[in-house]
């Protein structure tokens, strides 16, 4: 699996390059200093995935996840994107950007490699816990669709009932396994209804699914 490293910080940057260069089935392929060359870089050589920092020069990681995996991009790119735990707000722009997923800064080097072989695998990487704080503190934000938006609720009427719930569920954070729990299905039921959802409504993966349940009010704001 081919990965591109985009840091502003070479320290950081060069502790993602060893890491997952150690890993036999990860081959990091570039480094980027700045958005705009992540961009360049990722357009020439194709990686499978992309971590990408949000604050770098010339070009922020928003925009260049925008302009990597956004709506509209032809052949999207995979982008991890990996954050400070006080940038909520970034993150959620930044999925809404297209990501993937991200990781927080803080995380183990063995936690990098598996959210970068995630991604690669197609899979979304959606942290729970931090999940269930972007809702918390930007609720209101989120509920304000923009005018491209507004048909978005009539979408939801191609699901089923228990579609509904559980991408309710799954917008709130949840795990399969916990989804499985709280309505007592097995995980591979809950599996296939989170596949059959994303086919609905025509989206990549899970992250989509639960920024499209926030934008439409989907899931109550806490406090």
């Amino acid at each position: 699996m081919r990965v591109l490293v985009c840091d502003d910080q070479a320290l950081v940057r060069g502790g993602y390059v060893t890491i997952l260069g150690a890993d036999p089935c990860l081959e990091v392929v570039g480094e980027a200093a700045d958005g705009g060359a992540a961009v360049t870089l990722a357009q020439e050589l194709r990686p499978d995935v992309v971590v990408m920092d949000i604050r770098m020069p010339v070009l922020d990681g928003i925009e260049a996840t925008r302009r990597l995996a956004g709506p509209g991009v032809a052949e999207p790119v995979k982008v991890l994107v990996v954050t400070t735990f006080h940038l909520d707000e970034y993150v959620y722009e930044a999925l809404r950007a297209g990501a993937s997923g991200f990781l927080l800064k803080d995380a183990r080097p063995a936690e990098l490699v598996a959210a970068v072989r995630t991604v690669a695998a197609g899979e979304a990487l959606l942290a729970p816990a931090v999940t269930r704080g972007l809702v918390g503190h930007f609720g209101d934000r989120v509920r304000a669709p923009a005018p491209a938006e507004e048909v978005l609720p009539a979408a939801i009427a191609a699901l089923t009932p228990r579609e509904v719930e559980v991408l309710r569920l799954v917008a709130a954070g949840l795990s399969n396994a916990e989804i499985a729990t709280e309505l007592v299905l097995s995980p591979e039921t809950v599996k296939t209804f989170v596949s059959r959802i994303l086919t609905k409504l025509s989206l990549r993966d899970r992250v989509q699914a639960v920024v499209l349940a926030h934008r439409i009010g989907l899931v109550p704001v806490e406090g």
